[in-house]
């Protein structure tokens, strides 16, 4: 299972790769991998700001559909739209091409609050 060193987690495991007060968030390895074959993303929380917390979106696999939740408080800039033709890209790629959202932070102390890799592991019961 691939869980890269230099993102942050949730445990309701998204990700989240900050490059200043900017991040980019998508779903885990595990979590696409228990979901199955993803089919459709939908998030219409573009130009929304959200808290912690809160749901931005949905990700629907052939047996299940489920919430997605904001890892930090946030301005939703943009949705990953070559997702609307290629929602599997998640399967394929999480944590590159798979990325679900990008986020403006309003609050970027909130990701010392989300867990490392090692703890990510750890919520999983890997290490």
């Amino acid at each position: 299972m691939n869980i890269p060193e230099n993102l942050k987690y949730t445990e309701d495991h998204e990700w989240l790769r900050v490059e200043g007060d900017i991040a980019y968030c998508g779903v885990t390895d595990y979590a696409q991998n228990e979901l199955g074959d993803i089919v459709f993303i939908e998030c219409e929380t573009v130009g929304d700001t959200l808290a912690q917390g809160e749901t931005f979106g949905t990700i629907e696999a052939v047996k299940t559909v489920s919430d997605m939740f904001m890892p930090v408080s946030g301005e939703v800039l943009e949705f990953n739209e070559e997702l609307e033709a290629t929602p599997e890209m998640i399967n394929k790629d999480p944590y590159g091409g798979g990325w679900i959202i990008k986020i403006r932070m309003t609050e970027v102390s909130q990701c010392d609050d989300l867990l490392d890799a090692a703890a990510y592991k750890a919520h999983l019961g890997l290490q």
